[in-house]
Order: C-alpha cells, then sequence, then structure tokens
C-alpha cells in the first residue's frame, strides 16, 4: 500500500453528487475520485462466476431436507435468477458509469425513497459479507480435519484469523493482483463444475449401472418448506449478477455487461443438472448436510479414485473465490453509496489502482461481527434475510420506475415482489422468528454506525484525512528491486520445500485415506498467500517497473519530436511515429539505414557527433532545419545512441523575419519622425496663418467699417464745396491760387474713384482672410460634417497667385464642375492640407511644363494649362472628388513610387516627398477611403478622393 500512496486520483464523474454533511463542506468536487478504468472484460467475467461455484455449498442441505423435491425448487429460482441477470444487464447498459452493480441500480430506481435505497444496498452488503465469514468457517473446519488426521493441532482462532485476513491482504494491495488470481483459479474450478454437471447427467441418462434418470416416487412438499427453502437457494440464484459490479472500472463495460446473458444461461446446467446429479446419486441418509461426502459420493460412480481430490478442489475454491470476490464487490459497493451521498463520504477514498481502504476497513470489521456473533446456520439465515428484501426493494423500484426504458417485465417484476413478500414471512418464520427479527434489524445498525462516523470528528472518517496521508507518504521504489524479487523466491521456494518435507514425514508415519485432499487445501492456501506476500513486497516494483516502461513507449509514440535509436555504427535500429513527417518514410522502413543518408553532415560513427548541433534536412525540393540532439546510453555489451531531430525551420525563419521587422521598423521609424516633423510644421504653418489672419482681420475690420463713414463725410464737404463755388464765384485771390495749385476740379472727380478702390480692396483683404481661417480650420481638429466644396473655394483662394498670368503670359484655367454634396462629416483641416496637396502638385506640373517648354510643342487644343475639379456624390454614399491637370503626366514606373514616403522627383530642396504620402494616409486611414492617381505621359494625370458620406456609418 505504501508504494501505492501518492497514485490517487481525485476527480469526480459527472453522475454523482456532492455531499452535503457539514463535516465535509470544504471539499468540492475534485475531492471526490472516480475509478480507473483498469480491469480487462475477463477479468471482470472470472468474478461473474462465483456465484455458480457457491452452489457447491447449497446444495447439500437442501437435499437432505427435502430428497427429489428439491428441485421444485430451484426451477422457480433458477428462472427468477435468470431473468434478474437481464433486467441488470438492462441497468448497467443505462448507468455505465454506476460501481457496486445490483444495489447501486436499486438505490437509483429508488431515489425518491432515499431509505429505502440505503436499506436495500446495505442490506445486500451485509449478505456478501456474511458470505466471508461463512467461507472462512468451511476453510477452517476443513484445514482442521485434515491437520487432525496428520496429527497436527491447529487452534481455531489462528485459522480464522488467517483466513479471513488473506483475501484482505491481497485487496489491499490493489484491484488488479486479486481479479487476476481470482481468474486464475475460478476457470478450472469452473471447468470442473461444468464436466461434474455434463457428466453426471450422461452417466445417470446412458450409464447400465445407473438407478435411473428419474426416480421411483416424490414425496409430496409442503408451501411451508418451499418457501423456506426458496428462501435459502436466493443465496445464490440472485447472486450471478456479481459482474455488474465492476462495470465502472471495466476498460469494456459493454462486454462485462454482455457477460450477464452467459452467466444466465450457465444457472440450469449447474443448479438443475448439478442439484439433479447430487439428489439422485447422494442417497445415504448417513451423509447428512456435509458437503464434501454428498459432492464425493455423487461423483464416486464416474470420477472414481479422483472424486476426492476433485471435489476438495471445488470446495477450497469455492470458499477462496468466493472471499475473493467479496473484497472486491462491496468496496465498490460502499465507494458508489458514498458518491450518492447514501453513506459518509469517507468511503469514497480510492487510489487509481483500486485500493478502497475505509471500504474495505468497514467490510473487514462487519466479517468479524458475524464471526464473532454466529455459526454457519445462523450467519447464513440473518444475512440471507436483509438479502432478500434488498431484491424484494429492487422489484419494487422496477415497478415504480415501471414506464422508464431500463426496465424490462414491470409486470413479472410485481409478481415476483408479491411473491417474494410471501416468501419472506413464511421461509423467515421457518428459520425462527429471532434470526428474522436480526437480519431486518441488522442494516438499519449499519446505518447507524455510518451516521456515527459522519458526526464524529475523529480524522479518520473524513476523506481529507485520508487524502492528506496519501500525498505526504512517499512513494518507497528500491531501486534494486532484483535483489529483492530473488531473495523473496529463495524464502518461498525454501519455505514450500520445507512445508513439503514436513508434511511428507507426516504422511509416512501416518498412512491415511485422502491424503491429498490436504494437498489441494494447502496448494490453493500458499497460493493466495505466495501473492499476498508478492503484492506487499515484489508487485509494487513490478508495476513500477511496467509503467515506467508503458510511460516511455507512450512517450516514444506520442513525441513531436523525431526520436531515433542507432547503434554504435550509426546504423537506425528504432524510429517513432513523428520521424515520417521529417524523412517522407514509414518508420518501418528506417531500420537498417545509415542516418547520414538523410542528414549528409553526419560523419559516420556516432561518437564523433556532436553532441547538439544544427542539419539541413532536403526532401521534396524543400530545405529543412534540424537540430539534431544526440545521447549515448550505454549496456553491457554493446552502445545505443538516441537521437532527438527538432524541427527548427520556422524557428531560423522567424530569426531572419525579426531581423527584417527590425530593419523595417527602423526605417519606419525614421518615417514617421519626418512626418511627425512635417505634421508639426503643418501645425506651427495652420496655427502661423490663424494667427496672421487673426492679426489682419482686426485693423481691416476698422479699416472696411470707416471707408463707408469716410466716403460720406468727403460727399458732404465737396456739396458745401460746391455750394460755395455757386455763392462766391469771385473768391479772393489767395483762395483762387490755391485752388489751381490742388487741381480743385481732378480731386473733385478722382476722390470717389479712389474712395470706392478703398473699398474693393478692404473687402478682398476680408475674404483673403476667411480663406486663410477656414483652410487653417484649428476649430476643426474633431470629425464634423463640413461644406467640401468651400474647402476646395478656400484652398483656390490662398493659392490664386499661382493661377495668375506669368512672365511668360500663361493663365492657368480652373474648371469646376460641382455636384450636389450634402455636408460630409471628415477631418476638415486634414483635408484641406489634401487638397492643398493636390492642387499645389498640379500648379507644380504645368509650371515645369511651361518653363520647359514643353507646353508650346503640345496640340493646339490643348494649348492652354487647365486645372479640373469634379465633385459627386455615388449611390453607395460615396463622395469621390477628382482633381486632374493637363499637363505632361506621370511615367508608370513612377506612379508606382507615388506614395512612398520620401520619394520626389523634385529637385533638392524644393520637395520633401511627404505631401503625397501624408495625403495618403490622412484618405485611407484617418477617413477609410482610397487615395488614386491616373495618369499617363502626354495624357496629363488625376487624382482620384472616395470617402464615405458618414463616417460613423463605418
Amino acid at each position: 500500500m505504501g508504494t501505492l500512496a501518492n497514485e490517487l486520483n481525485y476527480s469526480i464523474p459527472s453522475n454523482t453528487a456532492i455531499m452535503s454533511h457539514p463535516a465535509h463542506a470544504t471539499l468540492g468536487q475534485s475531492s471526490y475520485p472516480r475509478l480507473t478504468r483498469s480491469l480487462s472484460a475477463i477479468e471482470s467475467w472470472g468474478f461473474g462466476l462465483t456465484a455458480h461455484i457457491s452452489w457447491t455449498a447449497l446444495v447439500p442441505a437442501i437435499h437432505a431436507a427435502l430428497g427429489s423435491q428439491a428441485i421444485f425448487v430451484w426451477i422457480p429460482a433458477v428462472i427468477f435468477g435468470m431473468l434478474l441477470n437481464y433486467q441488470v444487464k438492462r441497468l448497467g447498459m443505462h448507468f455505465i458509469n454506476v460501481a457496486g452493480g445490483t444495489p447501486n441500480y436499486t438505490t437509483k430506481l429508488l431515489q425518491n425513497y432515499p431509505g429505502l435505497a440505503s436499506y436495500a444496498a446495505i442490506g445486500y452488503l451485509l449478505n456478501w459479507v456474511s458470505y466471508l465469514a461463512v467461507n472462512t468457517i468451511v476453510l477452517k473446519d476443513l484445514i482442521k480435519v485434515n491437520l487432525e488426521a496428520l496429527g497436527i493441532a491447529c487452534p481455531d482462532i489462528f485459522l480464522e484469523i488467517s483466513f479471513t485476513l488473506l483475501p484482505f491482504i491481497v485487496a489491499f494491495s490493489g484491484t488488479r493482483a486479486l481479479s487476476i488470481l481470482h481468474l486464475f483459479f475460478v476457470i478450472p474450478a469452473f471447468g470442473l463444475l461444468i464436466t461434474f454437471c455434463v457428466q453426471g447427467l450422461c452417466w445417470l441418462a446412458f450409464s447400465p449401472v445407473s438407478p435411473g434418470f428419474f426416480p421411483s416416487s416424490w414425496s409430496p412438499l409442503s408451501f411451508v418448506d418451499w418457501a423456506k427453502w426458496f428462501f435459502f437457494v436466493t443465496y445464490a440464484t440472485y447472486s450471478c449478477e456479481t459482474a455488474s459490479s465492476f462495470v465502472a472500472d471495466s476498460r469494456h463495460p459493454t462486454q462485462t455487461l454482455r457477460f450477464l446473458d452467459v452467466a444466465a444461461w450457465m444457472m440450469p446446467p449447474i443448479f438443475l443438472g448439478g442439484s439433479w446429479v447430487v439428489m439422485r446419486l447422494a442417497t445415504d441418509p448417513n451423509l447428512k448436510d456435509n458437503a464434501f461426502l454428498n459432492l464425493v459420493a455423487a461423483s464416486l460412480p464416474f470420477w472414481g479414485r479422483f472424486a476426492g481430490v476433485s471435489v476438495s478442489f471445488l470446495l477450497v475454491a469455492a470458499s477462496l473465490l468466493g472471499s475473493a470476490t467479496v473484497v472486491s464487490n462491496c468496496p465498490r459497493i460502499l465507494y458508489q453509496l458514498s458518491l450518492d451521498n447514501h453513506i459518509s463520504p469517507v468511503f469514497s477514498v480510492v487510489s487509481r489502482r483500486g485500493m478502497f481502504v475505509p471500504a474495505l476497513t468497514l467490510t473487514l470489521v462487519l466479517c468479524l461481527i458475524y464471526l464473532i456473533w454466529g455459526d454457519v446456520a445462523r450467519i447464513v439465515a440473518v444475512g440471507n434475510i436483509g438479502w432478500f428484501v434488498s431484491f424484494m426493494l429492487l422489484h419494487l423500484g422496477l415497478w415504480l420506475r415501471r414506464d422508464r426504458p431500463e426496465v424490462l417485465f414491470p409486470r413479472i417484476s410485481l409478481g415476483i415482489l408479491l411473491l417474494e413478500v410471501v416468501v419472506l414471512l413464511v421461509g423467515g418464520f421457518a428459520w425462527g422468528w429471532l434470526n428474522l427479527l436480526i437480519g431486518l434489524l441488522f442494516p438499519i445498525g449499519v446505518m447507524g454506525i455510518d451516521a456515527v462516523i459522519r458526526r464524529v470528528k475523529f480524522p479518520a472518517f473524513h476523506p481529507s484525512w485520508w487524502m492528506r496521508r496519501y500525498r505526504t507518504r512517499p512513494v518507497v521504489i528500491i531501486k534494486d528491486s532484483v535483489i529483492l524479487q530473488v531473495s523473496i523466491l529463495i524464502f518461498l521456494l525454501c519455505s514450500a520445500v520445507a512445508v513439503g518435507w514436513l508434511f511428507g514425514v507426516k504422511l509416512n508415519k501416518i498412512a491415511t485415506v485422502g491424503g491429498e485432499n490436504i494437498f489441494v487445501v494447502l496448494l490453493m492456501s500458499v497460493a493466495f498467500v505466495g501473492v499476498a506476500i508478492a503484492c506487499w513486497t515484489t508487485l509494487p516494483q513490478v508495476v513500477a517497473i511496467a509503467e515506467a516502461r508503458e510511460s516511455a513507449e507512450h512517450l516514444f509514440t506520442v513525441a513531436q519530436d523525431g526520436i531515433l535509436v542507432v547503434d554504435n555504427q550509426g546504423i537506425i535500429q528504432q524510429a517513432n511515429p513523428a520521424t515520417e513527417s521529417f524523412f517522407g518514410v514509414s518508420p518501418s522502413e528506417l531500420p537498417g539505414n545509415h542516418l547520414n543518408k538523410w542528414l549528409p553532415a553526419l560523419v559516420y560513427y556516432p561518437e564523433q557527433w556532436t553532441k547538439r548541433s544544427e542539419q539541413i534536412l532536403i526532401g521534396n525540393g524543400k530545405n529543412r532545419t534540424l537540430e539534431v540532439s544526440i545521447s549515448d546510453r550505454p549496456h553491457q555489451d554493446f552502445q545505443e545512441y538516441v537521437v532527438i531531430l527538432h524541427d527548427i525551420t520556422q524557428r531560423k525563419q522567424a530569426e531572419q523575419i525579426l531581423r527584417y521587422s527590425e530593419a523595417q521598423l527602423r526605417q519606419e521609424a525614421k518615417q514617421l519622425v519626418s512626418q511627425l516633423v512635417h505634421s508639426e510644421k503643418m501645425s506651427s504653418l495652420g496655427q502661423l496663418v490663424a494667427g496672421v489672419a487673426h492679426e489682419i482681420n482686426n485693423p481691416i475690420n476698422f479699416i472696411s467699417g470707416n471707408v463707408g463713414y469716410a466716403n460720406q463725410y468727403i460727399q458732404d464737404l465737396l456739396r458745401l464745396l460746391q455750394l460755395y463755388q455757386q455763392n462766391y464765384p469771385n473768391p479772393v485771390t489767395e483762395i483762387q491760387k490755391q485752388t489751381e495749385a490742388i487741381d480743385l476740379d481732378f480731386l473733385i472727380a478722382d476722390l470717389p474713384s479712389l474712395l470706392t478702390s478703398m473699398t474693393v480692396g478692404a473687402e478682398r483683404i476680408t475674404e483673403i482672410v476667411l480663406s486663410l481661417r477656414n483652410f487653417s480650420r484649428l476649430d476643426n481638429a474633431e470629425m464634423k460634417a463640413v461644406n467640401i466644396h468651400e474647402g476646395i473655394d478656400n484652398t483656390l483662394m490662398i493659392l490664386e497667385h499661382r493661377l495668375k498670368p506669368k512672365s511668360n503670359n500663361l493663365v492657368i484655367e480652373v474648371i469646376k464642375e460641382y455636384g450636389d454634396l450634402p455636408l460630409v462629416e471628415c477631418y476638415a483641416g486634414q483635408l484641406n492640407q489634401v487638397f492643398m496637396n493636390l492642387l499645389a502638385n498640379a500648379i507644380d506640373a504645368l509650371e515645369e511644363a511651361v518653363e520647359n517648354g514643353e507646353w508650346e510643342v503640345r496640340e493646339e487644343a490643348l494649348s492652354t494649362p487647365q486645372i479640373s475639379i469634379l465633385t459627386k456624390l455615388t449611390s453607395e454614399n460615396q463622395v469621390v472628388i477628382c482633381i486632374g491637370d493637363n499637363g505632361i503626366g506621370i511615367p508608370e514606373k513612377v506612379q508606382k513610387q507615388l506614395f512612398e514616403p520620401f520619394f520626389t522627383t523634385k529637385p533638392v530642396n524644393k520637395g520633401t516627398g511627404l505631401g503625397l504620402s501624408i495625403s495618403h494616409q490622412i484618405i485611407t486611414q484617418k477617413h477609410q477611403g482610397k487615395l488614386e492617381c491616373i495618369s499617363a505621359p502626354g495624357k496629363g494625370t488625376e487624382f482620384i478622393i472616395v470617402i464615405p458620406l458618414n463616417q460613423q456609418a463605418i
């Protein structure tokens, strides 16, 4: 148990409930274990044959009491047992994860009646525990009789304790060892039992010395006797569904449940055929109810001198295998009851290898209570009462859940229930009212013990104590387990020789018939003892080695890296499945080839290889980079090397991409810095323009506001002067001289025109200031709906000086084709910056063509430089703005680089190469639009801007 301590599994299955007892409130779902599916189907089948073999202990008693009439008890009991097997199989298919079998299926059927459900399950459990106590007493009596014949005295208490603890010692070490041991003996025992039944029936039917297949007369059978013995034989016929107890930890649960069909059809040849052989051949009244004598008498006619040893083997096998089954299925019953909140949660503690320590402990305590309390007859009578009531409640549950698909034969179940009620009352009283009362109260007493366990604060009564114990106890693994195993083997062999020699001496001194019987008992007992010793000594080491091997093989199989084993010549010996993705060859085809066939850079001998290196693998026209790690593994006679192949091609590519990304990021950072500088300049320019516009606006407002008044005042003065001239036509000489000096007539004629020019100039300045303010858009940093046409016009106003004729007398004509646009959601200031860049570039292109004299060679129809501006709204609510010129155009090669940062075709210090790049970012990133250039040499250039009408709808 120590070596298995740290291997507990503490996860809960989905079909279990969390217990609500306050003492365990701190435990969550993850605290409850689930069974590991470790048993093979055939191992669970072995447990399903135990009840058939137990028939050997029951048939003598009913035969001695009823004679040939006993067959009328066996027939209905077998029919009911077969129906029960089919019903339990259907329930098991429905409750596929429920451990414990029939009693725990009953609790599911009676889930609305938790008290009855708990009573049924515990009554079933107590009968199996009583079976263990009965087996102990039977084995004790058998050993004692045979030892006394050899003159060897052995105390009863020693034999009882030994045969009680023997199956528990194996069970406390895990489930697999016990199931394998059980299977090893149950197959020959069951085969021998079938042989007895078939051979006996054939001998009765065909032997010339047979007493006849049928008796010559039948004695009457009262209903009381029938009920009494029907109640008795259900001890065996109802228990042939034992395999269902192991469904939850079977690797193939459906196959385990299908065995119930086989178990059902094995009942007639054994329970009916075997009983008929005993009743027809064991007719001596002196045999009484002795199982050994009755079976020997029945088999002696056809087995002869082998009858004694064969019967001894059957009886010992029935007892030991029955005990092994008890310590296997009883803990599972308690385990599932604990998960379903019917008993204390401490019984749900179980290791990954099937160690039900608290449940086994309770089973042992109940068995000792039986042994201390009574003899075989009382134990069987009391134990069978709870058992019988348990199946009554099962049939009740089937009737209550008759509408469920997992319930078969509900009406038949109701009829069996009514018959069982009568049998319990009649047969139970026939076995003694005191036994009936004790049998009915015993499950209630166990429920009371459980209530005490739930409430007492003793640490061992709580699952958390067991969990901490298992987690903290160190795993004891003996590194050199070969020494231990050889030592134990020597001890067992020496002990076997010594015991054989002692018994040989005794047998030589005392001539006795039947000495082979004690040999059979000792053989099976020593086998159980030997397995028990191995379970606590060498088996944990063997299991640890097997698990380590399985883990290594699993890792070798599922590893994503290629793993190769090569010899000291570099020849591949083994390869895992992952190598196929490296070499493109099935792993089965790799052994026998040298590794340098695929990795040519490796030299011939592995001892010269570098422990870790990078190799190039060429395959399918692609180069892959592999990281090759080599580790040597020394052996006594040779040396192997483990080669691990790890594909680092993507890592290498990622490193290359990273280096490229770093260079690209540095370039982008440089561009970003330039863009930030440019943006800062544009921002500063916008602030400067806005500031200048503001400063000009104040005085021009003063001028434009006062020009009107000045004009009015001057007109008043001129009218007054005219009045003086009319009334005083002959002024004094001094006035005449001054009039001639200032040319009064010209002044009177020109002064109104002068004032009109001043008014027009003030208005022009006001328009320019307004355009500057609108272009800077300092009040429009956020997105808002604006008039696009106004932004274009303001930009043209600022650029108007560049549109006027120069020394070459060529004027740039602007053609506007404005569509009917509503207000457009945009960043107005940034969009105006785009208009400025595109219009300025168009003017630059036209001026460059004029300055280079290229315009004179153009066709007459295109002799006037033009800039065209077109706007429209599409049906998809997309605003289209086209700004084109009729210049010399842009070559296709240059067009591909137009929007790249720092690309420019202008002379040094005339262009930064950021205007179109920034414009492209403003349109595509800020406005989620498109900016395209359509141009061809000699056919002009057109920039097309497309932005959504409503940015917030994107």
